[in-house]
């Protein structure tokens, strides 16, 4: 990370029909594929919520595929907010 571009991390919560429909799993791949590090789980209110820490573009692209996620998820509203990077490593389902 770092290489390439700004190092950022952005933190979401994904309301709608998020769980249940391969989000996580589906994320996580996402994520590792476009080489970003952080972690994906399910809230007690039925969202998602993540956190994506890693280049710039890298996160950006996660974030947009937050916004429509695997096929079967309907996504309502996506909340992003900036956070300081953590140095985190790997991505994380839980």
């Amino acid at each position: 990370m770092g290489v390439g571009g700004l190092t950022v991390r952005r933190h979401i919560v994904v309301e709608g029909r998020v769980q249940g429909v391969g989000y996580r799993a589906s994320c996580a791949r996402r994520a590792e594929a476009l080489g970003v590090s952080g972690f994906v789980r399910n809230t007690a209110d039925g969202s998602v919520e993540a956190a994506f820490e890693g280049e710039e573009g890298a996160v950006a692209a996660m974030i947009d595929w937050c916004r429509k996620g695997p096929a079967w998820a309907a996504v309502r509203h996506v909340e992003v907010a900036d956070e300081q990077p953590q140095g985190a490593r790997g991505f994380v389902v839980s």
